[in-house]
């Protein structure tokens, strides 16, 4: 049976005992019931596995120390999601929480011209990349960026050699290949997603121009949120 797996961000290599914070010590004390002695594994979310034995099992400042410590090696190319948030934020949720099930390592809330205007929570999103990391017993946390403008993010990465760069879209569907023929897992791949509505003719001429690759994710319409777990799925299979 695996141990209970943690979230604690920042542990130092030197560290040998670590103060968990009031959440979590609730979490490990009173709902899991755990007592000194017992053991639990820490993720920082950057790959480092942490094997821990409960020092003191007080409930609002456990603390642990440090048994063993392992590095988890990330064997899947960098997938990075460019995807546009949606007016029903619990939809834009299942997409994050999918997402990281899967390994997705980069997330950028795009703003395209056709994107509805809502309140994104960076920390609530946060919230939900973690549970998802540890639900699905993973020690990489997905990078979450601050939304940005479409035509600002893709200018910043006009020059960036090491992205393999695609643009789903609805436009001309049967003249576009399929995302695993134009796939490149020897790069990080980067995939676009756009809002409900699709991106614009001239968000597609943009995106063109500054070297995205044109993909296809089937032959259905899909919504925004699941084009984004298609994409993903896709370019997670080697």
């Amino acid at each position: 049976m695996k141990l209970p797996l943690f979230y604690r961000p920042g542990i130092h290599a030197s560290e040998v005992e670590v103060l968990m914070d009031e959440h979590s010590s609730k979490h490990i004390v009173q709902v899991l019931r755990m007592q000194v002695g017992e053991k639990l594994q820490l993720t920082d979310g950057k790959g480092n596995l942490y094997t821990t034995e409960i020092m003191d099992d007080h409930r609002k400042k456990c603390s642990v120390s440090i048994l063993e410590k392992s590095q988890i090696t990330n064997h899947k190319s960098q997938i990075i999601i460019a995807v546009s948030p949606l007016k029903n934020t619990s939809r834009f949720e299942w997409f994050l929480e999918k997402a990281t099930e899967i390994g997705v390592t980069e997330i950028i809330p795009l703003l395209c011209e056709r994107t509805e205007k809502q309140h994104f929570k960076w920390e609530r999103m946060q919230g939900i990349l973690i549970s998802a990391m540890l639900q699905s017993q993973q020690a990489w946390l997905p990078l979450l960026h601050e939304p940005i403008k479409f035509t600002h993010y893709l200018s910043d990465l006009y020059s960036t050699a090491f992205l393999h760069k695609m643009i789903a879209h609805c436009e001309g569907e049967n003249n576009k290949e399929g995302i695993q023929k134009i796939a490149d897992p020897s790069k990080a791949q980067l995939i676009l997603i756009g809002p409900e509505g699709d991106f614009t003719k001239k968000e597609i001429e943009f995106a063109i121009n500054n070297g995205c690759v044109p993909v296809s994710l089937g032959s259905t319409r899909l919504r925004t949120e699941t084009a984004g777990i298609v994409a993903a799925t896709l370019l997670s299979i080697p």
